[in-house]
């Protein structure tokens, strides 16, 4: 698999390239470069840079697994990052429980994915096909 070309830009000097930690993974390392704002029930991070991806693609934003050792969880559970989008890629986490550990500047603060999406265009019908699962929602698939 070729792979694809995203320019990126420092908008902090402090600011680092995201990147793989290892062969295979998928997602590429955000640094936190410092923390915009704190609150009883939120820390904000920002990563000093912003991306240029490619129409056809979208970035998504995930927590590392690291983030089972904090009190907090990614406040929108997966940010999307639009191809027209040029500012400042940040991230806001929400705490929950008695503990308000948080990252820190300088600590790997999420993941970047940058994957290509279809266009799709809605056809309303008054009709759907059928399948085995129908309407069953939540639970549906047993315990």
């Amino acid at each position: 698999m070729q792979p694809i070309k995203v320019k990126f830009k420092r908008l902090h000097k402090d600011a680092v390239t995201p990147k793989y930690a290892k062969p295979g993974d998928a997602g590429m390392d955000l640094v936190a470069i410092s923390i915009l704002n704190v609150s009883l029930e939120q820390v904000s991070y920002d990563t000093g840079i912003s991306v240029e991806i490619p129409e056809g693609y979208v970035g998504l934003i995930f927590p590392r697994s690291s983030i089972r050792n904090y009190g907090i969880v990614l406040s929108n559970a997966v940010g999307v990052i639009d191809s027209g989008y040029r500012g400042s890629i940040q991230a806001t986490f929400n705490y929950y429980g008695s503990t308000k550990q948080r990252y820190t500047v300088g600590d790997r603060i999420g993941q970047l994915v940058i994957l290509p999406y279809p266009q799709v265009e809605f056809e309303e019908v008054e009709e759907l096909s059928e399948t085995d699962r129908g309407t069953g929602g939540f639970g549906s698939s047993g315990s």
